[in-house]
């Protein structure tokens, strides 16, 4: 403090910068990340009325994985750019990749509580039991738990023992019938979700929703796969509950609004967002081997990812201006 209490001047530091000066605002996609100060939070959402409510409106609400914490910044970053609601989902691999639930979980959880949009958190594709009851410990709102590859009486019993559990806390689960291919190697491009059996599991279950297998295939690199919308539409007149459409990367964008208006409800997409942001990591690698930082290459990355997520979400929702 100066004479009389009133503040001194500011003095410079050995690098020269003055004490106290404000570093530049941070970005994600080109608009200033919020300081915690600024911050609205917005309550965590539960996916049921969020997905009831696209599927009256014949949009679909975007559901993109998160390998690292960029990935978490960059899909709410997208979302908030594009006004609209999201989901931001960590599967079991990604749980193993960061060995545990607790720190990865975590950190989504307050990058979802401090959007300006809802988003909801969801751990995707758990075939473990007590993986699904530690996120619902930890204060997610929305599983899947996915027993597809199992005789259907044993997938029946197992995912209406989850749903009793998670119901009991609040939590919204999602469930899968047909096996959808390319998952850790498996490929069965027949594979196809009868619209009867599809009803009577989720009567015996009591799903929220329900991944179908309509055409698609996990992990694909392009997008060639092609929906069965003539099935698509058969099992949302069929079923109660939204219907999920997994491995959403191999489908074209018209393919993905074809999908909707056919009756999905949630489109789940990760490999697409992974090759973008590879991509983006790869640019400024070739451009600049010496690069060390990883923010260098790193915020970039982040930064095409929230672009990707923007166009995805308005495509979804039909947003063509």
């Amino acid at each position: 403090m100066g004479p009389g209490g009133r503040p001194g001047r500011r003095t410079r530091g050995a690098s020269g910068r003055r004490a106290g000066h404000r570093r530049s605002r941070p970005t994600i996609g080109g608009r200033p990340a919020r300081p915690d100060h600024e911050v609205s939070p917005m309550p965590l959402t539960s996916p049921t009325d969020l997905l009831r409510a696209a599927r009256a409106d014949d949009a679909g609400v975007g559901a993109f994985n998160v390998i690292q914490l960029e990935h978490a910044e960059a899909i709410v970053a997208g979302a908030e750019a594009a006004g609209l609601p999201v989901v931001l989902q960590l599967s079991e691999n990604t749980v193993h990749y960061h060995r545990g639930l607790a720190g990865i979980g975590s950190a989504c959880l307050a990058v979802a509580a401090q959007a300006s949009v809802p988003v909801v958190v969801h751990l995707d594709h758990a075939e473990d039991e007590d993986l699904v009851a530690a996120a619902v410990e930890l204060g997610f709102p929305s599983v899947m738990f996915d027993a597809s590859t199992l005789p259907y009486a044993e997938n029946v019993s197992r995912t209406a023992d989850v749903v009793r559990r998670c119901h009991a806390r609040g939590v919204a689960v999602e469930a899968e019938l047909g096996e959808i291919g390319g998952k850790d190697g498996a490929h069965a491009p027949g594979v196809r979700t009868d619209p009867a059996e599809a009803a009577r599991f989720v009567e015996a279950t009591g799903v929220d929703s329900l991944a179908v297998a309509v055409g698609t295939s996990h992990a694909m690199a392009d997008r060639s796969a092609v929906v069965d919308l003539e099935l698509v539409g058969r099992l949302a007149a069929a079923v109660p509950v939204p219907l999920v459409l997994h491995g959403s990367s191999g489908v074209d964008d018209p393919g993905l609004r074809a999908a909707v208006r056919a009756g999905i409800s949630k489109v789940n997409i990760a490999t697409r967002l992974n090759q973008v942001m590879t991509a983006a990591v790869r640019a400024v690698l070739s451009a600049d081997p010496q690069v060390s930082d990883p923010r260098r290459y790193l915020g970039p990355g982040r930064d095409a990812v929230a672009d990707e997520v923007t166009t995805l979400l308005r495509l979804l929702r039909g947003v063509t201006d």
